[in-house]
């Protein structure tokens, strides 16, 4: 077996990343972390959907406790925490939308970057957790994610317990958007970024860029943005195109179709 730390694997328009130290449950190391960002800053336009799924029985258990341990000075600290926070706001920046494939486990900064993707996928034998608390360590950086997924009663509640939640739960709660047996997760997966990729990637882009923009405005300055957004959308043959087929009563035809 490749003993990368990560697997990196294109087919189709889709990017699948793959954490892969199972024996480590998959935390983000120092070199996992670096893994990450190397290949999200890799990314081309050929790449339309990405998607992060984990090798072994833990999709990621978050921040590699020993190696935390090993280095006990506040710079250390620091850079670590830049480094996680680079990587999971580039999540957010980057033009495709990402896909979270969630298997077995998520906790602390794992459960951070399920809550990070775009989109999220579950088998339902998953359980999420931001135990940080229960060594005395309060999930500071995951609490910025969480608390922009879940209700904030919901999000304290997870940070300040340390409780496990199932995946039915997560998806109640706001941080999942499917559930599904997990013989099906993987196909599961592969449905949702299709009917990304079938849309105009202009749409896409031009939507994801938006969405996270306006959600940090006030409520006028968010329609000014949106309303910009839109006009420039409008003006890209892709729009005009959907708008004609609309008109006539026809099938688009996308020319940015892959």
């Amino acid at each position: 077996m490749n003993d990368s730390p990560l697997l990196n694997d294109f087919a189709e328009g889709i990017t699948y990343l793959t954490l892969n130290q199972p024996k480590q449950y998959n935390s983000l190391s120092e070199e996992m972390l670096a893994a990450l960002q190397q290949a999200i800053d890799s990314l081309t336009s050929d790449t339309r959907v990405l998607v992060i799924r984990a090798n072994g029985k833990a999709f990621c258990a978050g921040h590699n406790l020993k190696q935390m341990y090993a280095n006990p000075n506040q710079p250390y600290y620091d850079a670590l925490f830049k480094q996680c926070s680079v990587f999971m706001q580039s999540l957010l920046t980057i033009p495709q939308p990402v896909i979270a494939q969630v298997q077995g486990l998520a906790t602390a900064a794992g459960c951070q970057l399920v809550a990070n993707c775009d989109l999220a996928i579950a088998s339902e034998n998953v359980k999420f957790a931001v135990s940080g608390i229960n060594v005395g360590l309060f999930c500071s950086t995951p609490s910025v994610a969480l608390s922009r997924n879940l209700s904030r009663k919901r999000a304290f509640e997870m940070l300040m317990t340390g409780d496990f939640i199932n995946a039915h739960k997560a998806q109640e709660w706001g941080m999942l958007n499917q559930v599904v047996a997990e013989d099906e997760l993987e196909i599961a997966v592969e449905q949702l970024a299709k009917k990304i990729i079938a849309k105009p990637e202009v749409a896409v882009r031009t939507g994801k860029n938006l969405f996270y923009k306006q959600l940090e405005q006030p409520l006028e300055n968010a329609y000014a943005m949106a309303g910009d957004a839109m006009a420039c959308n409008m003006m890209s043959d892709e729009a005009m195109e959907g708008v004609s087929a609309f008109i006539d009563k026809r099938d688009p035809t996308w020319l940015d179709k892959t």
